[in-house]
């Protein structure tokens, strides 16, 4: 966020501060070799399945050193070197990309795909689609449903009718939901769906009830939208995952770890800063898979 406001990320970013519980308690659960398709909120799922910080923090920032030579910038990153296929912008897309990554998966091997998407996502057509063929075709697959509680700015109880994990049920896939502002409780869940995954099982629908502490989007900090009160926040702050799972460490450990984490943060953001950005000579390359390269300056009809 502070890069944001520096103008060094030019495009914003949608921040998952308060949802760290999540990501780290599904990744935890995981293989190296897993796959995970992430959202447009997706920073913590992409560093906790072990993307480089400052590779991602370059990424963010449009420079060439990031994890996709500054291609996906902040909404659509990927790396495959941790497993992550792709994290889609467009709300709820990831969850039938992620059955079909699924069915191919399970005629290799015993790796297992988990999709991570908000409760804005439980009413598109493309997530219900996407749960209904991970059903048909018993895929290894854990579909995880962030439920922040907003979908932009639109309250969740205001959109979904029935409920969350309704939608799962009705495929026939086992559904829960989770605390997950609690680290321990969204990693019991996940570690059993991953467990029911590789073991033939099929997929599992986990809702965990967490929080975004900041705005939507980055926006949010000129605009100043007014959809929230600050007493609804600081009942969620005070249930914060970080100074919780702090807690459950002895102090001199934790000191340790705080440390650590801020001169790896001092190392990303100087990498990230310190790689160039792009040659605008290579802006035609990578747009096909053949490696066929586009032709500057024609244009078409």
């Amino acid at each position: 966020m502070e890069l944001v406001r520096s103008g060094d990320i030019a495009s914003g970013i949608h921040p998952c501060i308060g949802q760290e519980a999540v990501a780290v308690g599904v990744c935890a659960a995981l293989r190296p070799d897993d796959v995970v398709l992430s959202s447009h909120r997706g920073h913590g799922h992409l560093l906790a399945k072990g993307t480089d910080p400052g590779r991602f923090l370059a990424e963010m920032a449009g420079r060439a050193g990031g994890i996709d030579k500054g291609r996906g910038g902040s909404f659509h990153p990927s790396d495959f070197d941790a497993g992550i296929f792709n994290a889609t912008g467009t709300v709820g897309h990831g969850a039938a990309i992620a059955a079909g990554v699924a069915w191919a998966l399970g005629q290799e091997d015993d790796r297992i795909v988990v999709s991570f998407f908000g409760d804005g996502a439980v009413s598109q057509g493309a997530l219900l689609e996407g749960l209904n063929l991970a059903s048909l075709w018993q895929v290894p697959v854990v579909y995880v449903c962030e439920n922040n509680r907003y979908a932009t700015t639109l309250p969740v109880e205001t959109a979904v009718a029935g409920t969350i994990t309704g939608r799962a049920a009705a495929f026939g896939i086992p559904a829960t939901t989770v605390d997950g502002m609690n680290l321990e409780s969204v990693f019991a869940a996940a570690a059993g769906a991953v467990s029911r995954a590789r073991a033939g099982g099929g997929p599992t629908f986990i809702e965990c009830e967490t929080y975004r502490f900041f705005g939507h989007h980055t926006f949010e900090q000129k605009v100043r939208l007014r959809y929230r009160d600050e007493a609804e926040v600081d009942r969620w702050r005070a249930r914060d995952p970080l100074p919780v799972q702090r807690g459950r460490v002895d102090a001199a450990t934790a000191d340790r770890i705080d440390a650590e984490i801020e001169a790896l943060l001092d190392d990303a953001v100087r990498f990230a800063l310190d790689s160039p950005k792009p040659d605008p000579v290579d802006a035609f390359d990578h747009l096909y898979a053949s490696g066929l390269r586009g032709r500057a300056g024609v244009v078409h009809a």
